[in-house]
């Protein structure tokens, strides 16, 4: 039986020249010689082989052998090349490099475990978020509606992605759509019931100002320099709906666990709420980091860094840890948009990339990707997707979620239009 040669040219290109004639019936089982011996050469470092399929067959690390087709020249055996190469139409070898698998923020954010109940709050207040951002376009109008055709023109600024109609018809316990009875179009305001706990939300966010108050000065002094710009405080307005003023909320765990419990101090000294996700895999010596991060300690919220100096990259992240946790308990919902975090990196000296120290921490925060956002939300706050520790203004929101959720149930039609009507002609009369 004939060998092959192989001819080593410059460029980095090899080619393989077949020895011997009427050695393969086809030129397909010739060019699949050919490449088959290239491969036996390549891995023994011989100059010729007498015979590529045995060689190969004996030599795996070349190549993958897999019993799933017919081979060219022998059944049953499939034989595929594993190494860093490829082959063109000419037998030429070209060598390539094996990239290493991308290990970044945004493939660890696809491949963690999601947490299905908060990805499914996050979509369900998205709606809601939708709809009070129409309720806000109608109450500017004159007379306390919108057509739908001038709701039609304004949808994109919202992000919606469906006809006016379709979404607004979704939700008739907040929008009532009807012909207006002189226009002959549609339109749409704001049910009674919605208008009612949106007014109630106002309420209970005045009757809290104090404690708005409070949290603005600990925003302030969680700053480096005691400031803030007044646009990062604006882009959370609504995220921001106790008593001693310069303590962390993270502080009452720890001593709730420490008298609780029964810990010891060095225990909890530094320690945060730990609640992973359900199907959370715990990998070999897990515990043990976790629990060696825990005890770590590091310059608190509102400590000063120049009395207690962070010494490694491990107290900068822990001390940020702390920053994040302490801005999210400061929220009515415990939850930020994570764009929003980028106004705060300066002022409260968080130069890191904030995404991938908050995916190293899966069981004190968690980033939900519905809702056509991204946001942080805390874990420890959340049980079965509602809060642990509801406030007024979260009820009341909790309210207009449940009339989102409600649907079309409990609604009908035959009396929403002729309601409106006879109050828009009460109103005319008023007026003449």
């Amino acid at each position: 039986m004939g060998g092959h040669v192989l001819d080593r040219r410059p460029g980095g290109r090899h080619t393989l020249t077949p020895m011997g004639s009427g050695m393969y019936p086809s030129d397909g089982l010739q060019n699949a010689a050919c490449i088959h011996a290239y491969l036996a050469i390549a891995y023994t470092g011989a100059d010729q082989v007498d015979d590529p399929v045995n060689t190969i067959v004996t030599h795996p690390k070349c190549y993958d052998v897999k019993d799933d087709g017919p081979d060219l020249y022998r059944p049953g055996i499939n034989v595929a090349f594993g190494g860093p190469g490829g082959y063109d139409c000419d037998h030429n070898y070209t060598q390539r490099r094996w990239k290493k698998p991308i290990d970044s923020a945004r493939t660890r954010l696809e491949g963690r475990i999601r947490d299905h109940k908060l990805d499914k709050l996050m979509i369900q207040l998205k709606n809601l978020r939708l709809a009070l951002d129409l309720h806000e376009f109608i109450s500017q109008q004159r007379n306390g509606y919108a057509s739908l055709q001038l709701l039609s023109r304004w949808r994109h600024e919202v992000g919606l992605n469906i006809e006016i109609g379709a979404f607004l018809k979704k939700y008739p316990h907040i929008f009532d759509i009807y012909v207006h009875p002189i226009k002959n179009n549609q339109c749409c305001k704001v049910t009674p019931k919605m208008a009612d706990l949106i007014a109630e939300e106002d309420a209970a966010i005045w009757e809290n100002e104090p404690a708005i108050v409070k949290r603005l000065k600990k925003l302030l002094m969680l700053s480096t320099d005691g400031t803030l710009n007044m646009h990062a405080l604006w882009l959370i307005r609504r995220e921001l709906g106790d008593e001693n003023l310069a303590v962390a909320d993270v502080e009452e765990w720890r001593v709730k666990e420490y008298t609780e419990k029964w810990l010891a101090e060095s225990e909890t000294k530094y320690s945060f709420p730990i609640n992973f996700p359900t199907g959370f895999k715990i990998e070999k010596g897990f515990r043990e980091k976790l629990g060696n991060w825990q005890r770590l300690p590091y310059t608190k919220a509102y400590e000063n860094n120049e009395l207690h100096p962070i010494h490694n990259v491990e107290q900068l992240e822990k001390h940020i840890v702390g920053i994040l946790h302490e801005l999210l308990s400061l929220t009515v919902e415990k939850m930020i948009p994570l764009e929003r975090f980028s106004h705060f990196r300066r002022p409260f000296d968080m130069e890191v990339n904030l995404r991938e120290l908050i995916l190293k921490h899966p069981g004190i925060f968690y980033i939900s990707t519905k809702g056509s956002t991204q946001t942080v939300l805390l874990r420890e706050s959340y049980s079965k997707g509602c809060l642990v520790d509801p406030n007024p203004v979260y009820n009341v929101r909790r309210k207009m979620l449940d009339l989102i959720l409600s649907g079309c149930h409990g609604i009908d039609e035959t009396d929403g239009p002729i309601q409106l009507v006879e109050e828009h002609n009460q109103e005319s009369s008023n007026v003449s």
